[in-house]
């Protein structure tokens, strides 16, 4: 399987497959299609070397294997010509279609805007992938088959481009698929993707699954069939498979379990024809072995979001070795394995107005009706990767309706799942007749019962750091928004001059007016006071307009003549703590926190009221700032580094990384293999399995920093390294 899923192939294997798999393909429109991607792509090649037509082939496979249509495969031979040839859209609509066009478009990306950074760049492609999406479905069914091969084929890219890519795939498009109920692609995604991410532990968990897992689970299935047939079930087909390497790796090193410990490695499938010998083939299962407490789930009754229906049980066999059993019919298993491909691969076609699908889409017009008030495009990015996360919970309200939610989502986003009125006039809840925190986390099975005040009351500012669900927290931005304007602008104008304040940026009150118009313009704000108003109710976050706010100061800044230090004439220079200060003997001195100088760096002195004189770097933000006022400028004077400076000064490092197992011995261990000091480290786990470590070391020089910060960067899932 693994040389047919990398191996390049022609247009006439293509065929071939499309034959062999009995759909009433639409060859003349494929053949146009492949035609001009060939002319379009003549002589552009893979960074493999390979011709660059070969991608597009193995696309099409891919869609092929799903079961979709000849549009479908058109599109995907012709995916990348409007964005690395010179062909059009307009050509292709005028030539394959609208529908052809729509499809082709959805998956091009944004060439001709430029964007700031490379994260506004993914943000608005994905926005635009997924606004085509909610018009046509095989948009992203396409991307998703395009990402895979592109994923197969990863090795050729440079390292850093390879774990940017796993990492996108694995927090955008393999939820995604997962959302969509294409289990095999967002499996293989996710296996693909910890190959490039963790090299390591994948191979660990790879060699635990060995052979003997399928000679165990091959006697199984024939022990399962022959019961079934004796008992009148003998139409049931019985398929076995062993969990992915990334869903063993996700509970092995994310839940802390060992491998012993995970009871669905090997999985035995059922498949009968009716609903009701589901139940019974699940009492026979029980009869035979063991179930384990707590572990069974219908997923018939109650479905998944993405259309997945199933029996699950945990079942201990006579080897004592633990294996799940699901049990569906011939139309659970096909969504369960195809999603929403399903609906092509089973069925001549689909019509626009078909409901199921429509609810299955549904989440995909809720995000975007979200974004239209969030002034940055990069929060779908961070909603895409809490809303879609594989893993779920199902709760009830007291009438029996099911709500699902991310895993982490509190009863609060529980509430506005409900209705927007009842999440703003919540003043409490109740679990299981029990009055709970409104930051308790919901868990699958509870009855939640949501407790309202008052129409006229309103949510709490503080609730947008408690919900996880974008759904909840563009529902209390909403409110704020509409409720609360004059509030907002002035929360938002304190917060904005704290932010400035905090940074040292000091704007001339004749140039303040152009500043913060600038800056509104640069946050999509028409005004001001929208921008303050947007900040107010959460609509901007600090985080988003602080780079845009440091870039628009330099700008102000740089206009402005740079004042020029005061000088000092000295006769004789004296060295004190490894520095001299031009025209000041013996002073004492103190290194400034906010820059932390190192031998190697260019210095400068500012004289303190009583402190001595304490040394900055000239290109600290403070030193420009306060050259700026004329009653500081002759309190600075020069200083350089003297030939007897010390061995030893402190400098801070911050270190971005993956989080796993001994990291903090690693750093520690490498650190101490250059005989470098430590005088404190602070260690700590962020999102997505990042971690953060700040570490204070003893430094000789700039060039003895360079030299330490370069072997950090090749501990072990160290992401980056930089100076405080």
């Amino acid at each position: 399987m693994e040389n047919r899923e990398t191996m390049p192939i022609t247009y006439e294997q293509l065929k071939q497959d499309m034959i062999d798999s009995g759909r009433p393909y639409d060859f003349d429109l494929v053949d146009r299609a492949y035609a001009l991607a060939e002319a379009a792509h003549n002589g552009q090649r893979r960074r493999s070397g390979e011709p660059y037509i070969c991608h597009p082939l193995n696309v099409a496979r891919i869609l092929v294997e799903l079961g979709m249509d000849s549009e479908s495969i058109a599109a995907a031979l012709m995916h990348d010509v409007a964005e690395d040839t010179a062909v059009t859209i307009d050509e292709i609509r005028q030539k394959f279609g609208a529908q052809v066009a729509l499809l082709v478009d959805g998956v091009t990306k944004l060439t001709q805007i430029k964007f700031s950074n490379v994260e506004d760049r993914q943000a608005e492609n994905l926005r635009k992938m997924l606004l085509a999406m909610s018009q046509d479905v095989r948009v992203m069914i396409i991307k998703l088959c395009d990402r895979l091969h592109n994923m197969r084929t990863g090795d050729a890219w440079p390292e850093q481009k390879r774990r940017d890519k796993a990492l996108e795939t694995m927090e955008v498009y393999a939820p995604i698929a997962h959302r969509l109920g294409i289990s095999n692609i967002k499996e293989e995604l996710e296996d693909r993707s910890l190959r490039y991410l963790d090299p390591v532990g994948y191979e660990h968990i790879r060699q635990l699954l060995d052979k003997r897992g399928a000679e165990f689970l091959d006697s199984v299935c024939d022990t399962i069939g022959r019961h079934l047939r004796e008992n009148g079930i003998g139409n049931a087909t019985i398929r076995h498979r062993v969990k992915s390497i990334y869903g063993i790796y996700r509970k092995m090193y994310m839940q802390g379990k060992t491998f012993e410990e995970i009871y669905d490695v090997y999985a035995v499938r059922i498949i009968v024809d009716t609903v009701a010998e589901c139940y019974t083939a699940l009492g026979f299962i029980h009869d035979m072995y063991h179930p384990l407490p707590n572990r069974f789930k219908d997923y018939i009754s109650t479905p998944k979001p993405n259309g997945y229906q199933s029996l699950h049980t945990t079942v201990i066999g006579r080897e004592a070795i633990p294996f799940e059993v699901q049990i569906r019919t011939w139309d659970m298993d096909r969504m369960a394995e195809y999603g929403i491909a399903a609906h092509w691969k089973y069925k001549a076609g689909i019509s626009t107005s078909n409901e199921k699908l429509e609810e299955r889409l549904a989440w995909v017009r809720q995000l975007l009706e979200s974004q239209r008030s969030s002034a940055d495009a990069t929060d779908l990015l961070s909603d895409i990767k809490s809303d879609l996360l594989p893993e779920e919970v199902f709760a009830f309200t007291p009438r029996g309706d099911v709500i699902n939610l991310p895993a982490g989502a509190t009863v609060i986003d529980f509430a506005y799942a409900i209705h927007s009125a009842v999440g703003n006039r919540m003043i409490g809840a109740k679990v299981n007749n029990r009055i709970v925190p409104i930051e308790h986390k919901v868990s699958t099975g509870e009855i939640i019962e949501i407790i309202t005040g008052p129409e006229n009351r309103g949510p709490s500012r503080d609730w947008l750091n408690i919900v996880k669900t974008s759904e909840a927290k563009n529902k209390i931005r909403n409110w704020f928004k509409k409720e609360r304007r004059e509030e907002n602008i002035a929360e938002g104008k304190d917060a904005l001059e704290r932010e400035m304040r905090r940074n040292m940026m000091t704007i001339p009150p004749e140039k303040s007016e152009d500043f913060l118009s600038a800056l509104a313009r640069r946050n999509h704000c028409n005004t001001v006071e929208e921008m303050y108003a947007a900040i107010g109710y959460g609509g901007l976050q600090m985080a988003r307009i602080l780079p845009k706010l440091k870039d628009e100061y330099n700008r102000l800044k740089a206009t402005e003549a740079e004042p020029k230090p005061i000088t000092v004439d000295i006769k004789k220079p004296h060295s004190s703590g490894g520095v001299v200060v031009e025209g000041i003997d013996n002073c004492p001195i103190k290194f400034a926190k906010c820059c932390s100088p190192l031998p190697g760096d260019e210095i400068i002195g500012f004289v303190t009221r009583g402190f001595g004189v304490s040394i900055h770097k000239k290109d600290c933000a403070n030193v420009r700032e306060s050259l700026r006022h004329p009653e500081n400028r002759e309190r600075w004077v020069r200083a350089r580094w003297a030939e007897d400076v010390r061995e030893d000064y402190k400098a801070t490092l911050e270190l971005f990384c993956m989080d796993r197992a001994n990291l903090v011995s690693d750093v520690a261990l490498a650190l101490g293999d250059m005989r470098v000091p430590i005088y404190s480290l602070d260690a700590r786990s962020a999102e997505q399995g990042r971690a953060r470590m700040t570490v204070t070391i003893g430094i000789n020089n700039t060039e003895h920093l360079n030299n330490v910060v370069a072997r950090l960067r090749k501990v072990k899932d160290v992401m980056g390294v930089t100076r405080n």
